[in-house]
């Protein structure tokens, strides 16, 4: 398999540019070992290429992650504030941002109406939405009677602490789509998921609001750094008997 790769990799007809070795061996090692054995300098080697700049590729990505955290605050920087980094530019924050996205898409669920029925499954579908937003925002997912997500609708995006949500918008999501059911979610770029007081305020008004338009409140979400708080299973909801056996759209069991 390693000598079928190296010869995969001879016959393309690829030269060795003068003062790119880190790039050139950067694909190489791809190419042999597979693109998890290459480190995330490599890997952001690989993304750039060859370029004019100095210092090479290779050096300036490991600069830049020990500058910015490592991959998880990179993928936070806006565009403008990273091409201004020393080295980087317009065109190489594009290529790694580009690639930190598609990298967040792969992990999404491939369903386009994935059936959501527990917690567990609402922070797997979303983590890779909201995970590393540098802003709160606010989804509300509407689902059928079967548990069936038939729409997923962003109605407020906020600050780095703060995101004002409109009933309205809330609703005329779940209207437009018909649904039965709503989860309410957003996330905390702070990467702590302990809901606020005015998260939990806000939940209970969402419900009262709902009872009067029979569209039952399965639960608020609130997505941190790897982790996650159900507002339903932590018993923040008004009814305190309000049992894990109810998340379902349709009351009986989904």
């Amino acid at each position: 398999m390693e000598q079928a790769a190296e010869a995969a990799w001879a016959g393309g007809g690829l030269v060795r540019a003068r003062g790119v070795v880190g790039v050139e061996e950067s694909r190489e090692r791809l190419f042999r070992l597979g693109a998890e054995a290459l480190t995330e300098s490599e890997l952001l080697c690989v993304v750039w290429g060859p370029g004019p700049r100095s210092p090479g590729p290779l050096q300036l990505a490991g600069t830049l992650l020990a500058r910015s955290g490592g991959l998880k605050a990179l993928v936070q920087e806006e565009p403008l504030a990273l091409s201004l980094m020393p080295g980087v530019g317009p065109v190489r924050a594009a290529q790694v941002l580009a690639a930190l996205e598609l990298g967040r898409r792969a992990q999404r669920t491939v369903e386009t109406r994935p059936k959501l029925r527990t917690p567990e499954e609402i922070h797997a579908y979303l983590a890779p939405k909201l995970g590393a937003m540098r802003r709160e925002v606010f989804h509300v997912l509407c689902f059928n009677a079967r548990n069936v997500l038939v729409h997923d609708a962003r109605v407020a995006e906020g600050t780095m602490n703060a995101c004002p949500v409109d009933p309205r918008e809330v609703f005329a999501a779940a209207l437009t789509s018909r649904a039965t059911a709503i989860v309410l979610a957003h996330n905390h770029p702070s990467g702590d998921p302990e809901p606020s007081i005015q998260d939990v305020g806000l939940t209970r008004h969402l419900i009262s609001a709902a009872q009067l338009l029979n569209i039952k409140v399965l639960d608020h979400v609130v997505v941190g750094d790897g982790g996650y708080v159900s507002m339903m299973e932590r018993g923040l909801f008004p009814d305190a008997g309000w049992e894990a056996k109810r998340w379902s759209a349709n009351g009986g069991g989904g």
